[in-house]
């Protein structure tokens, strides 16, 4: 069984059908068997929306759970321990977003669908795009 966590923008382009989603990551995505977002994307979401710096989101934002339930996606678990682990983590990148998301990568054992190179300095996280 494959199992993989999508980085917030992942899944915001696959729900918008943004063409920086790259194709290898479309093809991961629609080869797993379970693709998972971390609630902290619906937090990144709507809090970027309601500051501006996501308009193209905004149409969304209000459907985003029925959104992942439509697509077969599920949501992680945002437990105490993986705060904790994100908030002291070794790692020198300060967003809080990426740190939860790399914690959970680690803890759930799930390679990471991301554009973004900064996860490539965890060696415990897999990015794939």
């Amino acid at each position: 069984m494959t199992a993989i966590l999508l980085d917030t923008h992942a899944w915001a382009w696959s729900l918008t059908g943004d063409s920086r989603l790259s194709a290898k990551a479309t093809a991961l995505i629609t080869a797993a068997d379970s693709v998972f977002v971390s609630p902290i994307s619906f937090f990144e979401i709507g809090q970027k929306v309601r500051i501006g710096k996501w308009p193209e989101m905004a149409s969304f934002v209000t459907d985003l759970p029925s959104l992942l339930e439509e697509q077969g996606g599920r949501v992680t678990a945002l437990a105490p321990e993986i705060c904790l682990k994100g908030a002291t983590l070794a790692w020198e990148h300060r967003d809080p977003f990426d740190r939860l998301l790399a914690v959970s990568a680690i803890d759930l054992g799930m390679p990471l669908i991301s554009a973004d190179v900064v996860f490539d300095t965890l060696p415990a996280v897999t990015r794939l795009w």
